[in-house]
């Protein structure tokens, strides 16, 4: 978790996921719920994951979205996906990955801000200001899945 303004970020999109969950009616899936036990433990040493570490935990919230999707269902998943490999991954799992991806994942220090690469033009994404009220923030999202549809 990283605090921001006396605020922890991850209350925030766990929030906004709840929010959106009983408004829309679609079910709420919390990523850190999902980290393999080793990642929970490594976390509550104060010792940063690494891109190995977090694969698995990438690859099982893929296969939760693939679930929901190929049941036709829409869903709501929480997590931090700062590097464009983690949303690719969450999107098309493994086949986001080349082999020299596979055996050069490098270590980074999330949840520090220093690793976040911004989504890039083709990356379904819009821009959102946490300092707004929730209201105004789940309004702005559920305007940019209606115009999805």
């Amino acid at each position: 978790m990283r605090k921001v303004g006396g605020h922890m970020l991850v209350s925030v999109w766990t929030t906004l996921g709840s929010f959106l969950s009983h408004k829309l009616g679609w079910p709420l899936y919390e990523g850190d719920d999902f980290h393999p036990q080793q990642n929970v433990e490594k976390m509550s040493r104060g010792e940063p994951l690494t891109d190995q570490d977090r694969l698995p935990w990438l690859l099982k919230l893929h296969d939760v979205i693939q679930r929901e999707l190929s049941s036709g269902c829409n869903a709501i998943v929480v997590c931090s996906a700062l590097r464009r490999l983690y949303r690719e991954i969450l999107l098309f799992g493994s086949k986001a990955l080349t082999s020299s991806e596979l055996g050069g994942l490098t270590l980074c220090s999330i949840p520090g801000f220093e690793v976040l690469e911004p989504p890039a033009a083709g990356e379904n994404s819009i821009l959102l200001d946490i300092w707004r009220s929730t209201d105004d923030i789940c309004r702005e999202i559920e305007e940019h899945l209606h115009q999805l549809s």
